[in-house]
Order: structure tokens, then sequence, then C-alpha cells
């Protein structure tokens, strides 16, 4: 399971969508209410603060379900917790007691105080905030790089560079299934009604597990390239796809077809994020921007500057805020230093 960060190229100019499948070339007939509602907010609202959040880069940012605080994960081996306080993030711990880089994080869906990381020291640990102490460490078989929670709360899903896939119980923090699959995986999720499991692999292709029997149930030809990650938007009607070939894929859930392809980005896509009314659709990848579009039409509604390519977005669960992290130096002391910080736009720009 190979952490999808190598550089690929810019995508070939003309490029078709996924197999074609797709009405995405279809032209709008200018911008929707939404898409101009927005960006007047955004024009008032368009600031990015950064905040120190580690001493190395930044691989995952992501929000508690209530909104209140904003964990991020990193190559300095620990995993960071701020509050949001009215415009800023506030640092309220950092969690030391992996051996290795934190490469992805996640929170329970339902449970504020417990977020989980998934390390290269061949351990998953589960953390709450209440106490700022790790309430268990699960050891795994492999390096981990991936890490969901299951909408029901009741298992947590972690992929390592070997291509397995380990089902752990989040009470009893004990393996469930082991699934060895024969190709590169990418990122994991559950759809939002927890009876099937997602995996994007190298070859471009989401294949479709039930859940829980892990059944094969489909394997669909998303890309011509290397699928790296997949997100399901809140309201259950879509989930998107990223790949290696520049371009970010919608489709819809329950037809499992190809709705609209967004094609701004030149660099392979390596995260996704959907906003909380599932209106918005960030992606991002070596561009330095961040693409937000609007998930309907695929219409540019704004895009979000960057000195340097982009690791993490995540939006915030119940307001127009962005959180990301960039491979930023910090160039003010030694140019080759990492900066470790996480951003936050969507802030008043007189803030």
């Amino acid at each position: 399971m190979a952490a999808p960060t190598a550089p690929m190229g810019p995508s070939a100019l003309g490029q078709t969508g996924p197999g074609s499948m797709a009405p995405w070339c279809s032209v709008s007939s200018g911008p929707s209410r939404y898409v101009l509602g927005m960006q007047e907010l955004f024009r008032g609202h368009s600031k990015t603060r950064e905040f120190l959040a580690h001493s190395a880069k930044v691989h995952s940012v992501a929000w508690s379900c209530d909104g209140r605080r904003l964990a991020s994960g990193s190559f300095d081996k620990t995993a960071s917790v701020f509050l949001l306080e009215k415009d800023r993030l506030v640092k309220e711990n950092n969690y030391r007691g992996h051996g290795d880089s934190v490469d992805q994080l996640c929170w329970h869906p339902s449970n504020p105080d417990l977020f989980v990381t998934a390390s290269g020291d061949k351990t998953i640990r589960i953390w709450d905030v209440r106490t700022t102490k790790c309430i268990a460490t699960v050891n795994t078989k492999g390096e981990n790089i991936n890490i969901c929670w299951s909408p029901d709360g009741q298992t947590i899903a972690v992929g390592n560079k070997d291509d397995v896939v380990t089902f752990i119980d989040a009470k009893t923090h004990r393996s469930k299934a082991e699934e060895q699959f024969k190709f590169e995986v990418n990122e994991i999720s559950w759809n939002n009604d927890n009876n099937m499991f997602f995996l994007t692999n190298g070859n471009g292709c989401i294949n479709i597990l039930s859940y829980p029997e892990l059944k094969p149930v489909q394997s669909i030809n998303a890309h011509p390239s290397n699928c790296i990650c997949i997100k399901f938007d809140p309201m259950g009607k879509y989930f998107a796809t990223g790949s290696a070939d520049a371009l970010v894929s919608l489709w819809d859930v329950d037809e499992l077809v190809c709705v609209r392809c967004f094609s701004r980005l030149d660099w392979p896509v390596r995260t996704l994020s959907f906003s909380h009314d599932g209106k918005m659709l960030a992606s991002a990848s070596e561009d330095h921007f961040i693409d937000i579009a609007e998930v309907e039409t695929g219409d540019k509604l704004w895009e979000v500057q960057c000195e340097s390519p982009t690791f993490t977005v995540a939006w915030h669960p119940k307001r127009p805020l962005l959180a990301f992290a960039c491979d930023d130096k910090d160039g003010k002391y030694d140019s080759s230093r990492e900066a470790g910080t996480v951003k936050l736009f969507g802030l008043p720009n007189d803030s």
C-alpha cells in the first residue's frame, strides 16, 4: 500500500473523464445562486491563518464531530489537538507515544472526545481528549497509512503498506477481521449506511465489499491511473474519488455511476473533503491552490492559494471553514526545515 505522495507530472491536456462516462463537460448557464452566495461570503472571509502544530510536516487534519476541535497528525510522530475559538485555533494538547510518523487520523463519528491515529510503528492508538492519555494501543502487522472509523462507531479499519486491511472492534480493541488484497490499496471508507466498504486502488479502480461479510460486490474502473483518495458526502448522495490523472470524479452512491468530473488540477489529487451541507467539494494536490467546486454543477466556486503542495484538507462539520496542511518550509530560519503548521481558510478578512 504505497502512500500516494510521489509526483507524477502534470495531467495531459485534453484529457477525457473517467472512461468518458459522464456528461461532465456540459456547459452550465452561469453560476448558481448557491455559488454566488458562497463567493460573496468568501470575498469577506478569504483569510487564511496558520497555527504551529508540529516540528515536522503535517500529514492529516480532521475535525471532531461537533466541530469544537481539530486534530493533526505529523511526521514528528505526534498528534496535536486544537480548540476552535472564534476565529482561531488554540492548541490544547500534543499527544506522544507513537514510534514513527502519524500518517492518518480520524475522530469517532459521534463521540467528540475520541480520536484514533495510524502510524508506521505498526500500531494504532485511541486517544481521549478528556484525559489526554492513550486509552488503547492496538498492535497491527504492518506499517499503517490509512484509517477510518465506521459510521456506527463500532469498528476501526486500518490499512497498511502491505495492502492488508484490519478491522478492529472499537470497544474490545481486538481484531475482528483481516483482508489481504492483491492490489495496491490506497484510501478506505465505509459508506454512510455502514453496509458497504470501499477501497481505492493502484489500478484506478474502486473496490466495493459488503459489510460486515467483506464479500466483493463490485469493482469499478474509475480512472485510467492510480485511484488515490475517496470521500463520502455527509448527505449520502455522492462519493468522490481523486486520482493520479489529476481528475476528481463524483459518483452517485445508489447507482454507482460517475455523474461529473472536476479537472482544474494538474497534479495527482491527494485529498478531498465535502462541506457539511454536501454542496462544496475541496480537492488538493501539488498544485499551489486548493480547488473548491460546487458539487451539483462542477463549477469553480473559489480557490485557496498555497505556497506548496497540500497533503490534507477537511471542511468544518458545521461552518464554511477549511482546515488544511501543506509541505511548507520555515523560510525565516532554515529553508529546508519543515514548518509543521495547520491552516484555516474562511476567516473574516478583518480578523
